[in-house]
């Protein structure tokens, strides 16, 4: 029961922060303060106050209690496996996706490498322009083991893939692995992009994997640079 407690006190919280009611800056009620409120034990109280300052929410600070740490997470798809339409609903701004190809192919040698199939597999391949505010500034190029997505169509690619893998395949999708490099425009960029001056973007290559371990999706995610950032937030471990 204590177990369900701390937890249901730590989204409790956590929701205070998201909504602004807690905002960046603001010490949250003391400990004592929560014990009262919540009708809970210290200890439990502690527990998902940890669980808040581990998740990078708050930082505790001896004597003043704990402040709101101002950490806008998810700026884009990068920082954690999120669609994009989870993405644009976090964003609240006007956003669109545009499918410019849809189609099944056979791997070349770059696809066998990094999705680890053979020239014998299908492959999904899915090339979509995310338009946020009237400027497309990101191109996703996807690529699917059909193996594991047997279907596709344009309808599902432009509302959101995920959502189709994890309620109607009943897929679980579980980790990424991410790299992160900065290049030169290529044609592709500048025809699908509204690239303006800008002679280089920064490409995000997510190799996702489902809760067995199968690598069922390679991504490279292309964004203009003035466009991108990526938040995330780290922790040190203390060592003792």
């Amino acid at each position: 029961m204590s177990e369900n407690k701390y937890l249901s006190i730590y989204n409790d919280l956590l929701s205070k922060i998201e909504k602004g009611i807690f905002k960046p800056g603001m010490k949250i009620p003391s400990e004592n303060q929560l014990v009262e409120q919540y009708e809970t034990s210290r200890e439990t109280i502690r527990k998902a106050l940890n669980l808040l300052s581990e998740h990078g929410y708050i930082q505790k600070i001896k004597g003043k209690g704990s402040i709101v740490l101002d950490v806008r997470k998810f700026d884009f798809p990068i920082s954690g496996l999120i669609s994009f339409k989870e993405l644009a609903q976090k964003l609240g701004k006007p956003s669109r996706t545009i499918v410019e190809q849809l189609e099944v192919m056979k791997p070349d040698d770059m696809l066998k490498k990094h999705l680890h199939v053979t020239a014998r597999d299908d492959i999904w391949k899915v090339v979509r322009v995310r338009e946020i505010e009237g400027e497309r500034i990101i191109l996703d190029k996807d690529f699917f083991n059909k193996k594991f997505v047997p279907f596709l169509s344009k309808d599902i690619c432009e509302r959101s893939i995920y959502e189709y893998l994890e309620k109607e395949l009943q897929l679980k999708i579980s980790f990424a692995k991410k790299e992160f490099f900065v290049e030169e425009c290529t044609d592709e960029d500048r025809k699908y992009l509204h690239v303006k001056q800008y002679t280089h973007v920064v490409v995000v290559r997510n190799y996702v994997y489902l809760d067995d371990a199968s690598l069922f999706q390679y991504t490279e995610s292309r964004h203009r640079l003035d466009k991108f950032r990526f938040v995330d937030f780290a922790r040190r471990i203390h060592l003792h």
